[in-house]
């Protein structure tokens, strides 16, 4: 066994998930201040550009999280326990499987939204100029989606060998040329078209495929645990299961989660353009916390995943419950501060007073509970390294059923109003949180070693 392997099995957990996850914690957090940065940008056109985002940005969540948090983590699930066996030959035959699902994934979700994506979006309330510029985006932004899946897959390989540093400065990197050239495209300067909300979606794109092409290029030169070599390029049934069995559950988890914001959302949309656009600035401000879980759970993917193929179960557990609470202390704080000083944050985004009133109600409510989103979804990372994601998908289900029985009914039969929901959104998260946690504590994990 490779001593950095051995390491991770054998150091004290805090330590080594503070270590791991402090690069990948500021690399996240990088690029959540790219998407306010977006925001910023996007409302200099105005409240209809914003209600548009708004519509849209679910499908760059759903993007990010299918591809960097369900299938990257299947990634680095089975790549940290093919190496905690000692198997490095399958552990290099397993990055081809994953760059393979990476395409395919790609082209997938894109070919769903040319036959259905105009129709989705007026679903979920698009109309005239807001559902001309949110389909715009998404079209641009799925289009060259194949990028924005290989960084997210080749990151997932790095963290599976437990080394955090190199992608999370590829994405550093990566985010701050992002920002100046969002920015340029959306408002239109240097020289550059101004592409409005289009132009984000295309600085995405561009992002994406600078920082993979890093990425492999220095992964077929790795110093590291395994390499990209053209002589492990050989694709089995058994491979592709390996990672299959973990990313398809957990690909269920961040659908049924993008389907409850999109929920939401066209709930929200049902108040008009200024209640949708301050949701929208809500939900991208709760996104400088999925930062801060994404470098802890990454972290615990990869030495979860190791514990349980050296068979240690009970070091697996220990670092799920470091790592999940620590990551709902984190978030929890910083969804009190929000929720107490929200309307600075706010006036960086609009100067609309309905906007404002919007975008505040939805920190305030939801912000005290950022706790359990945190833990949740820090558990749910961890389940992925274990190979154990029914209770999360069942956590996921029953956070979609309490936010939508709860919103509509406060929102449309009590007539509580856009409030109501948002309190079913707060509700969700503690409901997916109780479930996870509850789940680990009586042994959900200790089935997954054979």
């Amino acid at each position: 066994m490779d001593p950095r392997t051995k390491h991770m099995l054998t150091a004290p957990p805090l330590p080594l998930l503070v270590r791991m996850a402090t690069p990948s914690t500021l690399a996240f957090f990088v690029q959540g201040i790219v998407s306010l940065a977006e925001v910023w940008f996007i409302g200099r056109l105005g409240s209809i550009s914003l209600a548009a985002i708004a519509l849209s940005f679910p499908l760059l969540m759903l993007t990010q999280t299918l591809s960097g948090g369900a299938i990257g983590g299947a990634v680095a699930s089975a790549i940290a326990r093919a190496l905690g066996a000692g198997d490095v030959t399958r552990a290099e035959s397993l990055v081809w499987h994953a760059l393979a699902i990476a395409i395919m994934g790609a082209l997938i979700l894109f070919a769903i939204f040319l036959i259905g994506g105009e129709a989705f979006i007026t679903l979920l309330g698009g109309r005239g100029d807001v559902l001309e510029q949110s389909y715009s985006y998404a079209l641009a932004l799925l289009s060259g989606g194949v990028f924005i899946w290989m960084l997210g897959i080749t990151s997932a390989i790095f963290r599976g060998m437990g080394n955090m540093q190199y992608p999370a400065l590829a994405i550093m990197l990566g985010s701050i040329f992002q920002i100046p050239l969002s920015g340029c495209l959306i408002l239109g300067a240097y020289g550059l078209p101004q592409l409005g909300i289009v132009g984000a979606a295309v600085s995405a794109v561009i992002s994406g495929l600078l920082v993979s092409i890093v990425m492999l290029r220095r992964l077929s030169k790795s110093d590291g645990i395994i390499r990209l070599r053209l002589s492990a390029m050989s694709f089995s049934k058994e491979n592709f299961e390996d990672i299959l069995q973990v990313a398809l559950p957990a690909s269920l988890s961040p659908i049924l989660t993008i389907a409850t914001v999109l929920m939401l959302t066209a709930f929200v949309g049902r108040f008009g353009e200024a209640a949708l656009a301050g949701y929208g600035i809500g939900s991208r401000i709760e996104f400088l916390i999925i930062p801060l879980v994404f470098g802890l759970g990454s972290s615990m993917t990869s030495l979860v995943g190791m514990g349980i193929g050296a068979g240690d179960i009970q070091r697996a557990e220990r670092v799920g419950w470091i790592g999940g609470l620590s990551a709902g202390v984190i978030a929890g704080v910083v969804g009190i501060v929000l929720a107490i000083f929200p309307d600075g944050w706010i006036a960086l985004f609009t100067q609309d007073p309905l906007v404002h009133t919007s975008a505040k109600d939805f920190i305030q409510i939801a912000g005290p509970c950022f706790f359990f989103q945190g833990l949740g979804l820090s558990l749910y990372f961890a389940s992925q390294g274990a190979n154990a994601m029914l209770w999360p998908v069942l956590a996921t289900i029953l956070r979609i059923a309490v936010a939508g029985c709860v919103s509509f009914s406060l929102g449309f039969i009590f007539d509580v109003g856009l409030t109501g929901i948002y309190y079913g959104a707060a509700l969700g998260m503690i409901s997916y949180a109780i479930i996870i946690a509850g789940a680990l504590k009586f042994g959900a994990w200790r089935p997954s070693i054979k």
